[in-house]
């Protein structure tokens, strides 16, 4: 089976996100040392700050007591399969570019999910007091990913019922 170069393009942004995405979780746990949870690294304190946050469960704390691990591991490797076949079937560059982010977010998340039992969250815009939430970088391409699946989906609505316009005129 061949697989369509657009399809590789998905593949290659999930990719590239998961090594981005382990490769600075690596650097926050290991290069700039912080250790437990809480402990935090000024980059423009108060509006940014790098802080270590063990996230176990998901959005706004939901199973937060890690109760839910391999269960939602389990869901992220489906997700992530899902998204790898329909990418099989896109032919839009921003519907692959969306498919491929979110799939490398989920995978990164996933990673550290089977490792450590909980998500390395540590990008902490708490100060300005409008975002209270940690994330991660796979967080990150995963909203940016599902963003940009609205964003196709309203476009290729909107090229569909231009062009049923042009076929009726």
């Amino acid at each position: 089976m061949k697989i369509p170069r657009i399809t590789l393009a998905a593949y290659g942004f999930a990719l590239l996100i998961v090594v981005v995405d382990q490769l600075i979780k690596a650097w926050v746990l290991n290069g700039l040392g912080l250790q437990y949870e809480g402990q935090s690294h000024p980059v423009m304190d108060p509006v940014f700050n790098i802080t270590l946050v063990h996230n176990e469960g998901v959005s706004f704390g939901l199973f937060g007591d890690g109760s839910a691990r391999w269960m939602l591991s389990v869901f992220s490797i489906a997700v992530a399969g899902v998204l790898g076949w329909w990418a099989l079937k896109a032919d839009r560059r921003l519907l692959v570019t969306a498919v491929g982010l979110i799939m490398g977010g989920a995978i990164g998340n996933v990673i550290d999910r089977i490792r450590f039992g909980w998500v390395v969250d540590f990008l902490d815009f708490s100060g300005t007091g409008f975002f209270p939430w940690v994330f991660n970088i796979a967080d990150s391409a995963i909203t940016i990913g599902v963003i940009l699946l609205i964003l196709d989906s309203l476009l290729s609505e909107r090229a569909a019922k231009v062009g049923v316009a042009a076929e009726k005129s």
